[in-house]
């Protein structure tokens, strides 16, 4: 069977699934998750199963390979991502946030 084949058996992009971003087959956990996981967070490919048992080895591997080989546009998305999450925090600030910020200007405590 062709890498390709394997691979297509693993990550699946769907419209209006995940915004159409590359994913594990028949779940919601995102290439970009994995890519995240793995290289970032410093997951071992183990601990990813381990915390997501409904996931395989072959596809965490398989989601690595995607990313080594589409690595400009999963960073595009992840940037994306990043400037909608800071936009809406601009949009809708945090009420918890404020009410802290209140308290502590008014001298109250978290203890009382």
């Amino acid at each position: 069977m062709p890498l390709d084949s394997i691979l297509f058996q693993h990550i699946e992009t769907t419209p209006g699934i995940c915004s159409g971003k590359p994913r594990i087959a028949g779940t919601r956990i995102r290439v970009q998750d994995i890519y995240v996981w793995y290289e970032l967070q410093g997951m071992s490919t183990d601990a990813i199963v381990d915390a997501y048992p409904h996931l395989t080895l072959a596809d965490v591997h398989a989601a690595l390979a995607y990313y080594y080989d589409h690595r400009d546009t999963i960073h595009k998305d992840i940037e994306a991502d990043r400037a909608l999450i800071n936009a809406m925090k601009q949009r809708y600030p945090s009420k918890l946030r404020q009410t802290l910020h209140d308290r502590a200007s008014d001298g109250d405590s978290l203890s009382s």
